[in-house]
This record gives structure tokens, C-alpha cells and sequence, in this order.
């Protein structure tokens, strides 16, 4: 997948991609998953917006990630886009997603090439999350906040785009059984929101080529 491949698809009409906006849109029938009432606008969901950082690597593509510190009162230890809510001074949910970045991982907005959202994406915290997509040209410095992020590293895009590495695994919480996606990755687990919008992109990415 090239540069100028992901572009033309972030820029293509959606009308018959089939995306799963939302923690609930992978889940069982009749789920009454938190996320489905912030999607259908029975709860308000906060706005928030995330960077998918694709660094430009001689070996292809790769996707920088966060795990957030295990001390954190939400997601600890997780797996996730550097990013966060937007806040009264962020003009847009882009300036909210590169500021995000340089207070995370030090990653500076110069190094960054903005080229599309994809499909906001709702949370069972109460956040709709929109994804931006960006190109991160080396050489960059990473400087993490040692109070929020414990590690960032890089995986292949094309590890993530395929299909038999996206899993629909199954748990069992408050009593019921839910369904969330997770992408293993050597010793990371990928699960969750993170997961679900990366399922995203990646059916934009495939209706793109389908398209060319």
C-alpha cells in the first residue's frame, strides 16, 4: 500500500464501505453497550481525536503506537494512538489530535502530513473519536510523557491490514458476552477502540484499491 494509494482512498466516497463505528458495532444483538447510545444520541459524547501516525520507513509503512502508563485511571497499560479530547483552545479536531501528539510523545507537528479522517468512532467511555491520518517523515525525535505513555513503538501497516491478523475475540463482562477486535502483535495486544478504527481504515483502504 503506497502513499499516494491511501490518499486517492481517504478521499473516495464511503457510501458502501461497511465500517463498525463504535465499540458496539462488532457486539452481539441487542447489546445494550454504552457506545451504541452515545452513536444514536440517547447519551452525549465528548469529542475526541486521535493521530494515525504512518511513518515512512525504506521497508514500507509503519503505524507508531502508545501503552499508556499502568498508573493511569483510564486504559491503563493499553494499547493506543497518541491523542486525546478536544479541549475549548483547539480550533479543530486536527489541531486537537497533533497537539495530542507533541504532549504524548514529543513527536513535533513539522514531521507531519495530514491527509484525511477516517470515520468518527464511538467509545463506551463516551467519546466520539475522530481518527486522523497522517505521514510522519524521518529522521523525528520521540520524547514520551513518562506520566501517560510507558512505551511507543512501530508496527507494519501491512501486519495490520491483514485480514487473519484482526480477530473477533469474545468476553464475558457484567454478565453478558460482548465482542470487541484485537490485532496481537509480538508482545502487544491491540484490542478495543484502537483495534476497531484500525478495522476501519482498513476497509477504506481495501474499497480504495477495489476502486483503482
Amino acid at each position: 500500500m503506497t502513499p499516494a494509494q491511501i490518499i486517492a482512498a481517504l478521499n473516495a466516497p464511503r457510501g458502501d464501505i461497511v465500517q463498525r463505528r463504535g465499540d458496539h458495532a462488532v457486539d452481539y444483538p441487542g447489546s445494550k453497550s454504552r457506545a451504541r447510545a452515545f452513536a444514536e444520541g440517547e447519551l452525549i459524547a465528548r469529542p475526541a481525536a486521535v493521530l494515525v501516525p504512518l511513518v515512512r520507513r525504506e521497508e514500507g509503512l509503519h503505524v507508531i503506537f502508545t501503552r499508556r502508563t499502568d498508573h493511569l485511571s483510564d486504559h491503563a497499560g493499553q494499547i493506543s494512538f497518541p491523542g486525546g479530547r478536544q479541549e475549548d483552545y483547539d480550533l479543530t479536531l486536527e489541531e486537537t489530535a497533533l497537539r495530542e501528539t507533541e504532549e504524548e510523545i514529543g513527536l513535533v507537528r513539522s514531521h507531519v502530513e495530514l491527509v484525511g479522517r477516517l470515520d468518527d468512532y464511538y467509545t463506551v467511555t463516551g467519546y466520539q473519536v475522530t481518527p486522523v491520518v497522517g505521514f510522519v517523515t524521518p529522521p523525528f525525535d520521540i520524547v514520551p510523557d513518562a506520566q501517560e505513555v510507558a512505551e511507543v513503538f512501530e508496527v507494519p501497516l501491512q501486519f495490520i491490514l491483514e485480514p487473519r491478523n484482526q480477530k473477533l475475540q469474545t468476553v464475558t463482562f457484567d454478565g453478558a458476552r460482548r465482542r470487541y477486535f484485537a490485532i496481537p502483535y509480538r508482545e502487544y495486544y491491540i484490542w478495543g477502540a484502537t483495534a476497531g478504527m484500525l478495522v476501519n481504515f482498513s476497509e477504506v483502504l481495501k474499497a480504495g484499491v477495489n476502486q483503482s
